[in-house]
């Protein structure tokens, strides 16, 4: 009854007019995201924050929330038209869907692509409707020591699972704790490596940081790559995939979901993870695995399903615990800060209009994007043709003025341009930023109940081992840094290595 009533309230909250407009231009941007290599959602959604100050925190979320998932429906196009995954996240749908469209078959593979990442994307919404209120209500029992255990749990699982696995790992999320560190200590107000600087009282800014690495990191990237596009753009074909067609994806379709969202809920690089063992799964229960590769249509309508999904499930622990899994649920926590609005377990009863409000503008977005994709086409093909020299200069132009209008501060600036020439050189130096994201903004939070457990403990650690709860999370996060140290030293992982 609970849930039903939260989801009423949030539709009430979805369609007025105002969210509704939010809603449809954050699944646009998102699927526009998609399309364009050298962008991503990290970025999009760091830029248009600042054009959210003057609108509602849940409208605000609405469209930002939207520009995550819209972006997983739009890196489909490039992969199957143009060969070029838009996003790493469909990379496993650049290896069938570019060979169907070869063979005069891309209209069915962008219909299936389409039309699982609907289903799949809306099963996901489905669960975390029903499994956020439960992890609420059990995470507000929870205190300090179990706290900095979950938040301690997560910072090591980023690691982990990076695509830089071991000691670069650590490292990287040793040095986004660091720089989380700048700034007024949280609990004496002392200050820490500001060096005099009052701009650097209130620590680094999250934002310019994310958008130097992700945003100026990736444009400078791709001028050294120079990617060829080929195009299939002659033999879209009837969009409407036959009856077989439909067959063969409904399978696929529901196991990418279920699949996706699951590993959404693991801190990380969640959803490229998922599409690869969607498409592994896929093959292995395949009668023809032989197919994969050439054109099968399962190999579409897996990944892309599962990407959707584990969009979904990476919102379980943001909106329930205040945990980011991902770069872009770490921008989002970002986001709900400077409004003003505290994510965890207490953010259900509190701001009951952006918590049920931007799970209801999902089951309306995956609609949007539904209803936008397939008549679309055309226009993404189109903006796909705009000259790389043209569009990246254009994208770190955007950036700048997004980075200066955050604060209105040329600190802003400097320290976005400095964090993309350091993403640039981590990139080419085969390191993932993911950590030191994820650790950025985790930081500060987890210094504050690191604080707090051992004020409870009178300055003992024991206090983590007396507990239940806290000596299960140390216990995983012993066994997690032993299975990290004991990987090979910068090893890439199988999304990876799919990725490249």
């Amino acid at each position: 009854m609970e849930i039903f009533q939260g989801i009423l309230t949030g539709f009430a909250v979805a369609i007025t007019p105002a969210n509704l407009g939010y809603c449809l231009v954050g699944v646009l941007v998102g699927t526009l995201v998609g399309v364009l290599p050298g962008l991503g959602p990290v970025a999009a959604i760091a830029l248009l924050l600042p054009t959210t100050f003057g609108i509602s925190s849940a409208s605000a979320v609405i469209m930002l929330a939207g520009i995550f998932y819209g972006a997983q429906y739009g890196g489909s196009t490039t992969s199957i038209l143009a060969n070029i995954p838009g996003e790493a996240t469909s990379v496993m749908t650049c290896l069938d869907g570019y060979q169907m469209a070869r063979q005069g078959r891309a209209g069915p593979a962008l219909a299936i692509a389409a039309l699982g990442s609907f289903v799949a994307g809306t099963l996901g919404v489905l669960a975390l409707t029903l499994a956020a209120p439960p992890l609420a209500r059990l995470a507000i029992r929870a205190g300090a020591p179990e706290l900095t255990g979950l938040m301690l749990l997560g910072l090591v699982l980023v690691a982990y699972l990076s695509r830089a696995g071991g000691g670069r790992a650590i490292a990287m999320a040793l040095v986004g704790l660091l720089l989380g560190a700048v700034g007024m200590e949280p609990i004496s107000g002392f200050q820490r490596y500001t060096f005099g600087s009052l701009e650097l009282l209130d620590g680094i800014g999250f934002l310019p940081v994310a958008m130097g690495l992700f945003g100026i990191g990736e444009v400078l990237s791709s001028f050294g790559r120079g990617a060829k596009r080929e195009l299939v753009t002659e033999t879209l074909g009837s969009l409407w995939p036959t009856r077989a067609d439909l067959r063969a994806s409904a399978g696929p379709t529901f196991r990418g979901g279920v699949l996706g969202f699951l590993c959404g809920l693991i801190p990380g690089p969640s959803v490229v993870i998922a599409t690869v063992a969607s498409y592994a799964l896929e093959r292995r229960l395949s009668r023809h695995p032989e197919r994969f590769g050439t054109g099968a249509i399962e190999g579409v309508a897996g990944p892309e399903s599962a990407n959707n999904a584990a969009a979904a499930g990476s919102l379980v622990p943001l909106l329930t615990l205040g945990l980011p899994s991902s770069p872009p649920t770490a921008i989002l926590l970002a986001a709900l800060l400077l409004h003003g609005v505290t994510p965890g377990p207490l953010l259900m009863t509190r701001h009951p209009d952006v918590f049920w409000g931007v799970i209801a503008s999902m089951y309306i977005g995956n609609l949007m994007l539904l209803v936008l994709n397939l008549p679309l086409v055309g226009l993404f093909v189109r903006i796909l043709l705009v000259p790389a020299p043209i569009l990246l200069p254009l994208i770190v132009l955007v950036s700048l003025i997004g980075a200066y209008s955050l604060a209105n501060s040329l600190t802003d600036i400097f320290v976005m341009t400095l964090f993309g020439l350091l993403g640039y050189l981590l990139r080419k130096a085969a390191y993932d930023t993911t950590p030191l994201v994820i650790a950025l903004v985790l930081g500060p939070m987890f210094e504050t109940a690191l604080r707090q457990a051992l004020i409870m403990g009178h300055g003992s650690p024991l206090i983590f081992l007396t507990r239940p709860a806290s000596a299960l999370f140390m216990l995983a996060v012993a066994i997690v840094i032993a299975l990290t140290v004991a990987s090979p030293l910068g090893a890439p992982d199988t999304a990876s290595s799919a990725a490249r």
